[in-house]
Parts: C-alpha cells; sequence; structure tokens
C-alpha cells in the first residue's frame, strides 16, 4: 500500500465513537464494538454506572423532572472522574428557551461538573458562551441535525478545544456526516434496541476502508 493511501486509511479509523445507554454487563457482553466508547446514563433508565467512560444525559426529551435529575447527578459523584459530560436541560426545537434553561442551571449546579449545551432548532442566531460549556450536544430536530448549522456547530467546537456529541444517531448516513468533520462522540436509541443498526454501520465504514486500499 502506498503512503497515499495509507494516509487516508489511518484517517478512516479516528471514528466517533458511541455511548451506549444500557447496562454494565450489556456493555461487556453484547457491546464489544471498537465503536463503542463508553455509556450514557440517564435518570430515565437509571443503570449502574459502569466504571468507565461515561457522559450524563437529562432526559428532557421525554420529559424534565429537575428532582429525579439532580438525585440522579448526586447518587453518580464517586464516578465524576470519568464523566465527560452533563447535558444540561433543554427545551426540544427552541435553542433560546434552551439557553435561558442552561442559564438558570448552571447557577443551581455544582461546578465539578462538565457541562453540555444542547443545541437546538435557532441557535445559529444565538450567542453561546463557550467558556461555560465542555461540549456542544447536537440535539434538535431531524431537518436541524443534517443542517450547515449543526455542523458548523461541531466545527466551532473542534476550534475551541471543545467536545462535540450527536444525539440520535441511527444510520450510516448520519454517522458519515459527523463523523467527517470530527464529531467525538454519539448516541442513539436503534443502536441499543437492535443489532443490526451498529452493524450496519460498522459494515459500511468496512466497505470505506477496503475501497481506499484500491484507490
Amino acid at each position: 500500500m502506498d503512503s497515499k493511501n495509507a494516509g487516508k486509511k489511518k484517517g478512516v479509523r479516528k471514528e466517533m465513537k458511541f455511548l451506549i445507554d444500557t447496562s454494565p454487563r450489556q456493555l461487556a457482553e453484547r457491546f464489544t464494538s471498537n465503536l463503542i466508547a463508553g455509556q450514557l446514563q440517564t435518570p430515565l433508565t437509571l443503570y449502574k454506572n459502569w466504571g468507565g467512560l461515561w457522559a450524563a444525559d437529562n432526559g428532557a426529551y421525554s420529559e424534565f423532572d429537575s428532582r429525579k435529575w439532580m438525585k440522579f447527578l448526586q447518587n453518580r459523584e464517586p464516578y465524576i472522574e470519568n464523566c465527560l459530560w452533563v447535558s444540561m436541560p433543554d427545551i426540544v426545537g427552541n435553542a433560546r428557551r434552551t439557553l435561558e434553561a442552561f442559564d438558570f442551571w448552571n447557577e443551581r449546579l455544582d461546578d465539578k461538573w462538565p457541562r453540555a449545551l444542547v443545541a437546538q432548532d435557532g441557535i445559529e442566531d444565538l450567542p453561546i458562551n463557550w467558556e461555560s460549556i465542555a461540549c456542544i450536544f447536537i440535539g434538535g430536530t431531524d431537518n436541524f441535525k443534517e443542517s450547515s448549522s449543526a455542523i458548523d456547530l461541531v466545527k466551532a467546537a473542534k476550534c475551541m478545544n471543545k467536545l462535540s456529541h450527536v444525539g440520535r444517531l441511527n444510520t450510516l448516513k448520519r454517522y458519515k456526516i459527523f463523523a467527517k468533520i470530527g464529531a467525538d462522540t454519539c448516541d442513539g436509541t436503534g443502536i441499543v434496541k437492535y443489532d443490526h443498526m451498529l452493524k450496519n454501520i460498522e459494515a459500511g465504514l468496512s466497505c470505506d476502508e477496503e475501497q481506499l486500499l484500491f484507490d
């Protein structure tokens, strides 16, 4: 293999990794793919912490319960060293209201927790206090997720040495969009529920690597 193709193949290996909302046992026995980085914990499922890399979602996509969320975080303080970020409460589809919710809870959450701002539709027209966050979390509607605004947010996060995460990612198409621009992590309920979804992404990436070998 020549040096040109070797460089391309090396780039392909820098995959975006999944965070999986499941139990420690399932992570060890079922989710053994190289595309798995760790565990996504939520106050909705309340799985035990697996002891490795993890992040905390807020459960707001269904219905945010502030007392349950705060208790959930309090119980996981022993694992804070391995926590990538905590997604702050958000309002699905509304960036302005989400930023207000962020400001409200940012004053009430202990500073030791790294914050993730969940980006929602319309955030491209609003200012972000990048110094207050560790991660930008691409949320919002399906149209927003694949928009230039969402892609630019990931690029901006990389420019400022912040992490980036993509929520509700279950397809090869969407995976490629964000992996190409260097997003760090992602999650998807379909990936958790259906084994074939992760296998489809792995197969698609494998085909890409094989193609590079013969370009």
